[in-house]
């Protein structure tokens, strides 16, 4: 007590600081959680304002599944969804530097302006689509008024209403996109100095002759670029070597499970089996949905539409045969001919697409279908009950699908045109609603056969899937550090292949097509660091080094020492021909004189133009062709160091061309092409000029 009793104002002084600090940190530690939730649902910043990651993934969705109805596939493969979700990043990005720009510019859409797109005299083209009269291509105004007011009566968060919220959000962004565009292109200027520079540039011709002496003439390895040398390339060349994206080089060792010859034969053996069996099958469908990969519906298909090495069999097969197996692409493949006839090449038809969802249900639609049927075989218009009632694109044409060939539409819908007649009325139905189908005409014939397919592809067993990681692994286990890497793969004869310039959203790398795990992993290693596991990629294993980290912005000499490394072994070799030469060209008066000290022909070359830069038979050589335009004819030029090699060369003349006669005419011109390229490269500017951080290689 007398212990506590004296020191009881240092124990007090104490409680309290320990609580303040208490209270500092809790706080400290929320704001950082807040940063840290952040940094897991931000894809990306431009300049501080956030990318989410939910709004993100729903604009990677929506691409993808556009791609998959176009392409008529259910999946993508790699290089396609990287594909995908680059443009997705790329929208992202521009709309907000974009956004900000027009906060800038004080650029608006007032409300009387977005009335105007929707109800004025001259409606937004997408309301004209949306609402307009396949007839007279005009809005139909007593469809879209008894839109407007439907959505009146709808909630706000109701489908309709968020649908229409954000297709009038998309017009608004265009028309501020429209006036940004008009803006730039509008201060483009060509002055008439600038009008009649181009046109002689792109129609005076000279003539001249050249010789020349080829940096090909010395083999690379009489070349021994010093220090300064590359020194010297580096600091002329600083701004070559901008490195717009922080980007990886690692080497990495690959252990192939391909197919081995003990799997090809268990494969053959099971594909033997499986064409009996499929030859005394008596439901094909079945057996198909059972046994094929791919499981391709039954179908009626003409020359050429199959894969050549079994389309040539099936096409001169007769109904009842049995085709295959063939091998092709790594892939056995057998067919059954069920029936062989003369069809049509192509079909011209129309369709209103009904949704079940939307109607309660299927045999609602069904309904509705045939309700719809029965009035336009009583003659009512298609493609009006079309534009009233179709829920697809099709509705905005009044269901004209065009002319297509066999395999264009699903089974079931071909199936129904393609063995109907012409003017037939039908409903069906897909995987994508009911359809009202109108067969507007069939054109041309051809031998058609209904054909069965089955596939077996020639894959790797599990023992030889196991080989390989076998060895993957143990040379993981070896190769622990950058140097035992190098060592063990000397040792034991692994080639190393080189992944240089990686960014860090990229799908693959050359050798591996599935490399996204391994692209993530050297985003997540320091320089010298060997992977922590073995990569799998389809039938490959792959284990990595990273052997450097290249920074945002200019690079330093040694990380781009051997990529100049050509570069600068031509300059080596440019100076010691200047240098032959410079020795030919002293004391000579022609170029004929040259031609011989140096051993080389003359070459005559007609008609160049600035603005095409290209000697033929050689390259593009713009410093050369510069030179000859501003040299005098007669006069034998000094040496010219160019693409190819080094030159001396004689004009012999230039031929001018006749005069501007419009010089607004060429003002226009020469501004048309800059205005092409305007849009793009101020969005560049605005690109370069923003602080933008990706964080993708966290979440793809």
């Amino acid at each position: 007590m007398s212990f506590l009793r004296n020191r009881a104002g240092i124990i007090i002084v104490g409680a309290i600081g320990f609580a303040i600090v208490a209270f500092l940190v809790s706080d400290a530690l929320q704001v950082g959680s807040s940063f840290i939730t952040a940094g897991q649902t931000e894809v990306g910043e431009v300049d501080g304002e956030a990318i989410d990651i939910v709004q993100f993934n729903e604009l990677v969705e929506q691409s993808s599944n556009n791609f998959k109805q176009q392409m008529g596939q259910t999946n993508l493969d790699p290089q396609m969804t990287a594909y995908i979700i680059e443009n997705a990043w790329n929208q992202s990005v521009s709309k907000l530097l974009l956004k900000k720009e027009m906060v800038r510019l004080g650029l608006q859409v007032s409300k009387n302006e977005m009335n105007d797109m929707v109800t004025g005299k001259n409606p937004d083209p997408q309301i004209v689509q949306n609402f307009g009269d396949p007839q007279t291509g005009q809005v139909n105004r007593v469809q879209l008024n008894a839109f407007l007011e439907n959505v009146k009566t709808q909630p706000g968060d109701s489908p309709v209403s968020l649908q229409w919220s954000a297709f009038l959000l998309n017009l608004r962004d265009n028309k501020i996109a429209q006036k940004y565009g008009n803006l730039i292109k509008n201060s483009i200027y060509v002055t008439a100095l600038e009008a009649k520079e181009d046109y002689g540039q792109r129609n005076k011709l000279a003539n001249f002759n050249y010789v020349n002496l080829d940096y090909a003439s010395i083999p690379d390895n009489q070349v021994k670029p010093t220090d300064q040398d590359y020194t010297e390339y580096y600091n002329e060349n600083k701004f070559r070597f901008n490195n717009p994206i922080e980007t990886r080089n690692f080497e990495y060792i690959v252990f192939d499970a391909n197919p081995s010859k003990t799997d090809s034969a268990e494969v053959i053996a099971t594909v033997q089996k499986v064409a009996a069996d499929f030859r005394a099958s008596k439901n094909d469908s079945l057996f198909i949905s059972i046994n094929a990969e791919t499981k391709l519906p039954i179908s009626y298909v003409r020359k050429g539409q199959l894969d050549p090495a079994i389309d040539s069999l099936v096409s001169r097969a007769s109904a009842g045969s049995f085709v295959g197996p063939v091998f092709s692409n790594g892939v056995y493949k057998m067919a059954k001919v069920l029936d062989v006839k003369v069809g049509p090449d192509s079909v011209k038809a129309s369709h209103i697409l009904i949704n079940p969802a939307s109607e309660g249900g299927i045999d609602k639609a069904k309904a509705k279908a045939d309700s719809i049927r029965s009035l336009i075989a009583g003659g009512a218009s298609f493609a009006e009950l079309a534009a009233k009632f179709g829920t697809d694109a099709s509705k905005d044409t009044g269901g004209d699908l065009g002319t297509f060939g066999r395999g264009a539409m699903v089974p079931a819908f071909e199936e129904a045109v393609f063995n109907g007649n012409t003017g037939d009325l039908k409903v069906i139905s897909t995987q994508f609603g009911v359809h009202v189908i109108k067969i507007n005409a069939q054109i041309g014939s051809s031998r058609v056969a209904k054909v069965a397919l089955l596939d077996k592809s020639l894959s790797t067993s599990s023992k030889t899937q196991q080989d390989a990681y076998k060895k993957a692994t143990a040379f993981l286990a070896a190769a622990k550090d950058d140097k035992s890497f190098d060592e063990e793969a000397k040792k034991l004869g692994y080639s190393k292949v080189l992944a240089d310039n990686i960014v860090a959203t990229q799908a693959s790398v050359q050798g591996l097509n599935s490399a996204r795990e391994i692209v993530r992993w050297s985003f997540d290693a320091d320089k010298g660091d060997v992977s922590n596991q073995v990569f799998e990629m389809e039938n490959k294993f792959a284990v990595a080094k990273l052997i450097d980290v290249l920074k945002k912005g200019t690079l330093p000499l040694e990380q781009v020492k051997k990529r100049i490394e050509p570069l600068v072994v031509r300059r080596v070799k440019a100076r010691m021909l200047t240098e032959k030469m410079n020795k030919a060209l002293t004391g000579s008066s022609s170029i004929e004189q040259v031609a011989q000290k140096i051993g080389k022909p003359v070459t005559p070359v007609q008609n160049i133009v600035f603005a095409n830069p290209v000697i033929p038979g050689l390259s593009q050589e713009n410093k050369v062709v510069g030179t000859i335009f501003g040299s005098q004819p007669g006069k034998l030029s000094k040496s010219v160091e160019g693409e190819y090699g080094v030159y001396a060369f004689v004009v012999n003349g230039f031929t001018n061309p006749a005069p501007l006669t419009n010089v607004f005419k060429q003002k226009v011109q020469v501004a048309q092409g800059i205005q092409q390229r305007a849009a793009g490269e101020a969005f560049k500017v605005l690109r370069d000029k923003s602080e933008i951080k990706d964080n993708r290689v966290k979440f793809f």
